[in-house]
Formats: C-alpha cells, sequence, structure tokens
C-alpha cells in the first residue's frame, strides 16, 4: 500500500522502540519522513534501517529535546521549511521515569517525567495543529498507554503524565473536527521496546527475563506484543482511512485494559 504517497509525516521518539518501528512502516508506504528524537545515534540508526528497505525515502533528521518548547517548535519549523505541509504526526516520544511509591517518588523526578511526557505532547500539537488548521486537514497519534486508562503501581509520573495525554487527546479531537483534523492516542500495554526492558531490569535486575515472564501471565494473551504490530496500528490511524476516528484511545494491549 502507498497510503502515505506525497505525504509528510512527523515522528517524536523516532531513535528506537515504537517510533522506529513506526518510521520503517510508514517509509514503506511511501511516506516523507521527519525523524524526531534526542539521541542521535538512535536517529542514525532509524535513518540507517529506513534506507536500507527503502533507499529513495526522504528523511529529515532533527534532534531534539520534546521537553522543550523552543525545540518543539524549531522542528516543526523545519519540517514546513524542507516539506512546506505536516500531514500526519506521532506524537510519540516519552520515558517511563523511576519506579516508587507515590510518598516516596521525587519531585524532580516527577516533573521529569511529565515535562516530556505530557509537556512534550502539547507543544507538539500546539505547533503543528495551527499549520494543520490551515491546511484544512492532518492526522495526530499521541502515544498514551494503559497507565493512562487505568493505575499502574509505583509510576505516578508516568500515570499522571499518560492520563494528561489522555484528557489532551479527546479535548483536542473535540475542537479541531470540524477543521478536518482528526486526533487520537493509542494505549499500548506490555510492547517489548526498551523503555519497557528497562522497567524489567528495574524490577528484576540480572533476572530481568524472568521478571518479565511473571509480569507477563496475567495479560491475557501471555505474551508481550510486538513494536511492528503497535506499527502497523499507528499507520493506519494516520491514514486518511482512519480519518473519522476522533478524540479516541485505542488500546492495544493483548486485553490487559479489560481485565480486572
Amino acid at each position: 500500500m502507498n497510503r502515505f504517497e506525497h505525504k509528510v509525516v512527523i515522528i517524536t521518539g523516532a531513535g528506537s522502540g515504537l517510533g522506529q518501528s513506526s518510521a520503517l512502516q510508514i517509509a514503506k508506504e511511501g511516506a516523507k519522513l521527519v525523524l524526531v528524537d534526542l539521541n542521535p545515534n538512535g536517529l542514525e540508526e532509524t535513518k540507517q534501517q529506513v534506507l536500507a528497505a527503502v533507499p529513495q525515502a526522504e528523511l529529515l533528521i532533527v534532534t531534539a529535546n520534546v521537553a522543550k518548547e523552543e525545540e518543539v517548535r524549531s522542528y516543526v519549523d523545519q519540517t514546513m521549511e524542507r516539506f512546506g505541509r505536516i500531514d500526519g504526526f506521532f506524537n510519540n516520544a516519552g520515558i517511563e521515569g523511576k519506579q516508587d511509591l507515590t510518598e516516596d517518588f521525587g519531585i524532580d523526578e516527577f516533573h521529569k517525567v511529565v515535562s516530556i511526557n505530557l509537556d512534550g505532547v502539547f507543544y507538539g500539537m500546539k505547533y503543528v495543529l495551527k499549520i494543520m488548521k490551515e491546511q484544512g486537514s492532518g492526522s495526530i497519534v499521541n502515544t498514551a498507554s494503559v497507565g493512562g486508562i487505568r493505575g499502574v503501581g509505583s509510576q505516578s509520573g508516568y500515570a499522571a503524565s499518560k492520563h494528561g495525554v489522555v484528557g489532551l487527546t479527546r479535548n483536542s479531537g473535540i475542537e479541531y473536527g470540524q477543521y478536518g483534523i482528526s486526533i487520537k492516542a493509542i494505549a499500548p500495554g506490555a510492547i517489548m521496546t526498551p523503555m519497557v526492558e528497562g522497567s524489567l531490569r528495574q524490577i528484576g535486575g540480572d533476572d530481568w527475563e524472568a521478571a518479565g515472564e511473571e509480569f507477563i501471565q496475567p495479560n491475557p494473551m501471555k505474551r508481550y506484543g510486538k513494536p511492528e504490530e503497535v506499527a502497523y496500528l499507528v499507520a493506519f490511524l494516520l491514514s486518511n482511512q482512519a480519518d473519522y476516528i476522533n478524540a479516541a484511545v485505542i488500546p492495544i494491549d493483548g486485553g490487559q485494559s479489560y481485565k480486572y
């Protein structure tokens, strides 16, 4: 399929995990890509993967911290200078942060997680939405989490920030649907990405793989999701095929969020 032929898509958090797998999938479907991440090495890895699969792909690589408004504005400005429009935005960059009980959760750590996961999403929407409104079209997919629609123990900052992403998505979808813009969020569960591996290492240390097997047992499907499974969903949601899906939050979690 060439659902993104002649279209420009920005992906934040493109240096690993869901951003990297989505970049590869969307490039295969013809998009011009703007890849944004704080880690230049991760961006280079994604770039090489994309070019190996799609040698003719048009790419703009931007190293940026999404928690800084001026850097978000810069990657949007650079996109417009290079490509002149923005058709899709995978607003994906995020971190999990440390795990601790709420009473012990560090204040600086809380603000760090919220600044990246929630402020960064807001900044991206703020600057991309203005352009999409002028165009009269566009699609945004924000990365929330199962932790944004139910509680997750020992992760106050993460849960608070992802609940905020859900609220922003629903509110903005209501505001901007009239301008031909659809806004939705995905709520991944246990997807085996570097971030999830890092979380398991916090729990299990050197024995993190065994901890991971124990952690996944309550999941109805008894397995971790694959990044490419999320990429297929993101590509669909950013495409014109999903234009009427708006202000929605779509779990991709093996049924985890529905199990009590």
